[in-house]
């Protein structure tokens, strides 16, 4: 497949600029000729991705973490449809989150990236359309490739993106999660999964889930599939500081589905608002872009993905 590869050089904490001769020399040897550019700031990724998606690359690569494969998935979509269905993203995992890629089971090893990238196998991969309301009040909507969610894994992921992470991305992770829970305050939000009744909750996290996992490890949906055409939606509620202390394994490991604080379930579409206009936060594969309301529609197979 002809290939391009979308790089951010800041990630791996700036070893993948540092180290680029090498690796696209390894990149060259797996697959033969493929073009490239690096990022320089946000939605780069996005702008370089769809300009070889309209150049006629089949496979467009993602070279960093969760924040670029985001990205690199809206570069696929113009004008509210996809540039080129058949085309693929592909992965080559940089980042230090690395929650998209644990829904396949894949490691951070570069020879594992390039064995993908070297087949001509692809999959039907389910894209999520959100559409919410921008920090400047203004209505905006994003493509997201793994979870959107809003309540305190928001609030926790604008901890971590304004912190170093030096820690490395599961103490980041864990020191937010404890900075973000101290902090919040849960508010009542009404929610409708497809055409059903609205329904009003006490919010700790609503994930809204194509992958299964965010917060650098947490298994929040376990049974997410990306090409089933649904999103799986777990709702918490309840939860506080303790909870997380005491009981964190089993949110990793995917447990807390049977923890009576924890709802789930399955819709195409989704839609939610805060009930007494406290403001909500939503994460968007690892941004913050905004907060509620929002609507989240899961788009079936919309384009493809290296497997």
């Amino acid at each position: 497949m002809k290939t391009f590869l979308v790089v951010n050089p800041r990630s791996a904490g700036g070893q993948t600029g540092k180290h680029w001769a090498e690796l696209s020399a390894q990149v060259g040897r797996a697959i033969g000729e493929f073009g490239h550019g690096f990022t320089e700031g946000a939605m780069d990724a996005a702008r370089i991705a769809r300009k070889a998606v309209q150049d006629g690359y089949e496979c467009v690569v993602a070279v960093g973490g969760d924040g670029t494969i985001n990205e690199v998935v809206n570069g696929f979509f113009l004008d509210g449809r996809a540039i080129n269905p058949q085309a693929a993203l592909g992965v080559i995992p940089r980042g230090t989150g690395g929650d998209f890629r644990r829904a396949f089971g894949w490691d951070l090893e570069l020879d594992s990236a390039l064995a993908r990238l070297s087949t001509g196998q692809t999959e039907p991969f389910d894209v999520g359309l959100i559409e919410y309301v921008n920090h400047e009040g203004k209505p905006e909507q994003r493509y997201f490739a793994n979870i959107a969610s809003f309540g305190v894994s928001a609030v926790v992921a604008h901890e971590v993106n304004k912190s170093s992470k030096a820690l490395g991305g599961n103490l980041s992770f864990v020191w937010g999660t404890v900075k973000g829970l101290i902090k919040y305050s849960a508010p009542m939000v009404r929610f409708r999964a497809d055409a059903g009744t609205q329904e009003p909750v006490s919010v700790t996290a609503v994930a809204v889930a194509n992958g299964r996992y965010f917060g650098s490890g947490m298994c929040v949906a376990p049974g997410a599939l990306t090409h089933d055409g649904l999103f799986n939606v777990t709702v918490w509620s309840g939860y506080g500081l303790n909870d997380f202390i005491f009981k964190s394994k089993g949110v990793y490991s995917g447990e807390h589905v049977t923890w009576k604080g924890t709802r789930q379930l399955q819709c195409r579409s989704f839609e939610a608002e805060s009930e007494d206009g406290q403001e909500v936060l939503i994460e968007v594969d690892g941004e913050v872009p905004g907060r509620l309301p929002a609507k989240m529609t899961i788009l079936p197979g919309a384009i493809r993905l290296k497997v």
